[in-house]
C-alpha cells in the first residue's frame, strides 16, 4: 500500500481500478469540457493497482476527494469523460447546451 499521510507528487503508471465500494452522487466537472458540470455517481471508495517510476506495482486505497479524482483520471486514460457517465437525457441536455455555447461563438 502506499501510504498518503504526506502529500506528495507521485505518478501511477498504467493504474487500474481493481475494486470499489459503496457509491456517492457529486457534482463533477472537467477542464476538457469547460463551463459545464453535472451529478455524476462514482463509487466511494476504490483500490487502485499502479506501477511507480522503477516499474514496481503497488496499491493504495482511497475514498472521499482522492477517490473521485483517481476515478475521474483514470477515466481519461481509457477515453472516458464523465459525460460519458450521464444518463441519456442528462447527455441530450448537454448536447443542447453545447450546441447553442458553439453557435454563440461562431
Amino acid at each position: 500500500m502506499l501510504d498518503l499521510a504526506s502529500p506528495s507528487n507521485f505518478p501511477l503508471i498504467n493504474p487500474e481500478i481493481v475494486s470499489e465500494e459503496g457509491a456517492v452522487v457529486a457534482e463533477e466537472g472537467c477542464l476538457s469540457v469547460p463551463d459545464f458540470t453535472e451529478k455524476v455517481k462514482r463509487a466511494a471508495r476504490v483500490k487502485v493497482r499502479a506501477k511507480d517510476r522503477a516499474g514496481k506495482t503497488f496499491e493504495l486505497e482511497a475514498d472521499g476527494l482522492m477517490a473521485k479524482a483517481l476515478q475521474h483520471e483514470i477515466d481519461h486514460l481509457n477515453g472516458t469523460l464523465f459525460i460519458d457517465r450521464l444518463s441519456p437525457i442528462k447527455k441530450s441536455i448537454f448536447r443542447r447546451k453545447l450546441k447553442k455555447a458553439l453557435a454563440e461563438t461562431a
